[in-house]
C-alpha cells in the first residue's frame, strides 16, 4: 500500500528531469525579474516612505493590468498547448493571433483608464491618519510614476503574446534569456536614473519608471526577433500575419472557454487590490509595510507559481495527445512536488525574512509590520501552493468556469468581505487581520482537493 501510494505521488528521475527542464528556466527568469523588482523597491525606498508608498500603489494598479494580460493569453494558451501536443500548427497560429488582439485591446483600455482616472485610483489607497500631508506627497509621486509606466504597457502585452506561445512549444530558455537582459538593464538604469549617477539626471521615482519601460522594450525586441528568425521552432508564426482573422469555430471555442478565465484573472487581481485597499484604511504605514513584505514574498512565491504554470503545459500536452491516464499521473506527481518544494521555501522565508525589512530607509514601525506580514505569508505558502496547482490542473482541462468560481468568485465572496469587515468594524491589529484573511486559503485547499480528485478536468478539447 505504501509503495503504491509513493508511486502515485513520487516520479522517477526521467519524470523530474523533464519537469525541471521545463520549470527551472521559468523559475530562474521570474526569480531574476523579482530580484530586480526587489532592488528597485529598495532604491525607491531610500528616497522616503512617501515615494515608496506612491510607487507601491501604482504597482498595485498595474498588477491588475498584468493579470488581465495574463488572463487574455491564458484563454488561448489552454488551446495552444493542446494544439501543439496534437501537432496542429495552424490551430496554434490562430491561438497566437487571438492573444495579440486580446492583449492589445486590454492595453488600450488600461492606458485610457490610467490617464483619465489615475489620480482617483491612487487616492483610494491613501488614508491620512496623521495629518502631516504625507498622503498628498504620495499621490504626487504616484502620478509621476504612472505617467511614464503607461508607455511600457504596449511592449509588455506583445511580449506576453509571443513568450507564452514559445513556452507552449517547450522552449522556455529564450524568454528567460530575454528577461535576463531586460532585468540587468533595468537594474543598472534604476541605479543611474533614480540617484543621478555620473552624467545621468537625478529623476527619483520617474527614473525608476523610465528604467522599467526601457527594459520592457528591450525584452520584447529580443523575443520577437528570435521568434521570427527561428521559423522551424516556431511554426505557429507561418502565416500569422497573412490575413487577420480567426476562424469562427476556433474563436467561439476560445471565447467560451477563455472568457471566464480572462475575467477570472481580472476579478481576482481586482479582489486582491480591494483587499489591499481595506488594509490601507489603517494608515500609510500599513501600505508601506505591505509593500516591503509583498516584494520579498514574491521572491519566494515564484517557485509554486511557476511549478503551477508548468502543470498546465505538461498536462495540457498529454490531454491534447489523448493520453488521459498519463495526464492524471503527471498531475499527481507535480502537485506533490510543488507542495514539497514550498514547505522548504516557507521554512527558509520564515528564518531569513525578518532580516530584509532592515534594508529599507523607513521607520521602525513599518519594519516591524513588514516582518510580521512576511512571517504570516510564510506560514500560508504551502497551502497556497496546493490551491494554485489545483487551479492550473482544472484550467488545463478547460474547466474555466469552475476555475472562475474557485478563484475570483471565492475572492469576492469570502476574502474581500473578510478583509473589509475586520479592517472597518473590529479592533483587531492589522497583523491579526492579515493572518485571518490569508487563512481563508485553507477553504480553497479543501475545494481544490475535491475538484482535482473528481477528475472532471480530464478532457481532450482539440
Amino acid at each position: 500500500m505504501r509503495t503504491a501510494r509513493m508511486k502515485k505521488y513520487i516520479g522517477d528521475k526521467a519524470f523530474y528531469r523533464r519537469y525541471l527542464l521545463l520549470a527551472l528556466p521559468m523559475i530562474v527568469q521570474n526569480a531574476i525579474t523579482n530580484l530586480v523588482s526587489f532592488l528597485d523597491n529598495i532604491m525607491v525606498g531610500q528616497l522616503g516612505t512617501e515615494q515608496m508608498s506612491g510607487v507601491a500603489i501604482v504597482n498595485q494598479l498595474i498588477f491588475v493590468y498584468n493579470l488581465a494580460i495574463f488572463g487574455a493569453v491564458s484563454a488561448a494558451s489552454i488551446f495552444g498547448a493542446q494544439y501543439y501536443g496534437k501537432g496542429d500548427h495552424k490551430g496554434h497560429m490562430y491561438s497566437f493571433r487571438f492573444k495579440l488582439y486580446a492583449t492589445l485591446l486590454v492595453t488600450a483600455f488600461a492606458i485610457l483608464l490610467f490617464l483619465i482616472k489615475g489620480g482617483n485610483l491612487i487616492s483610494l489607497y491613501l488614508t491620512d491618519t496623521t495629518g502631516n500631508g504625507a498622503t498628498e506627497q504620495a499621490l504626487q509621486y504616484g502620478l509621476e510614476y504612472l505617467s511614464i509606466m503607461v508607455v511600457g504597457l504596449i511592449p509588455f502585452a506583445i511580449n506576453q503574446s509571443y513568450a507564452t506561445n514559445i513556452k507552449e512549444t517547450g522552449q522556455t530558455l529564450i524568454p528567460m534569456i530575454a528577461s535576463f537582459v531586460a532585468v540587468g538593464t533595468n537594474a543598472v538604469l534604476d541605479y543611474l536614473l533614480i540617484f543621478g549617477i555620473g552624467p545621468f539626471p537625478k529623476l527619483g521615482v520617474m527614473g525608476a519608471a523610465l528604467a522599467t519601460v526601457i527594459a520592457r522594450y528591450i525584452e520584447a525586441i529580443i523575443v520577437i526577433v528570435w521568434a521570427h528568425t527561428h521559423a522551424k521552432q516556431n511554426q505557429y508564426l507561418k502565416g500569422a500575419y497573412v490575413g487577420f482573422g480567426v476562424p469562427g469555430q476556433e474563436l467561439k471555442a476560445i471565447l467560451i472557454k477563455g472568457f471566464p478565465l480572462m475575467m477570472n484573472e481580472v476579478l481576482w487581481a481586482a479582489g486582491m487590490t480591494a483587499v489591499t485597499q481595506c488594509y490601507s484604511v489603517r494608515g500609510l504605514s500599513v501600505v508601506a509595510g505591505l509593500n516591503i513584505a509583498t516584494t520579498i514574498t514574491n521572491l519566494f512565491n515564484i517557485v509554486y507559481l511557476q511549478l503551477g504554470a508548468c502543470i498546465s503545459i505538461v498536462v495540457g500536452q498529454y490531454l491534447g495527445a489523448g493520453k488521459l491516464e498519463e495526464a492524471k499521473d503527471a498531475d499527481n506527481k507535480m502537485i506533490a512536488f510543488s507542495v514539497f518544494c514550498c514547505i522548504i521555501m516557507a521554512a527558509v522565508m520564515l528564518v531569513v525574512g525578518r532580516f530584509f525589512p532592515a534594508i529599507y530607509n523607513t521607520s521602525e514601525e513599518i519594519k516591524k509590520l513588514a516582518t510580521s506580514f512576511i512571517a504570516v505569508s510564510a506560514m500560508i505558502m504551502p497551502f497556497c501552493s496546493f490551491s494554485h496547482a489545483s487551479y492550473f490542473t482544472l484550467r488545463s482541462g478547460g474547466k474555466t468556469f469552475v476555475t472562475f468560481l474557485f478563484d475570483s468568485v471565492f475572492t469576492w465572496v469570502i476574502v474581500v468581505p473578510t478583509a473589509f469587515v475586520l479592517a472597518h468594524f473590529t479592533g483587531l491589529g492589522i497583523v491579526s487581520i492579515y493572518f485571518f484573511v490569508q487563512a481563508t486559503e485553507m477553504i480553497k485547499v479543501i475545494i481544490g482537493y475535491c475538484m482535482v480528485r473528481s477528475n472532471v478536468w480530464l478532457v481532450r478539447m482539440v
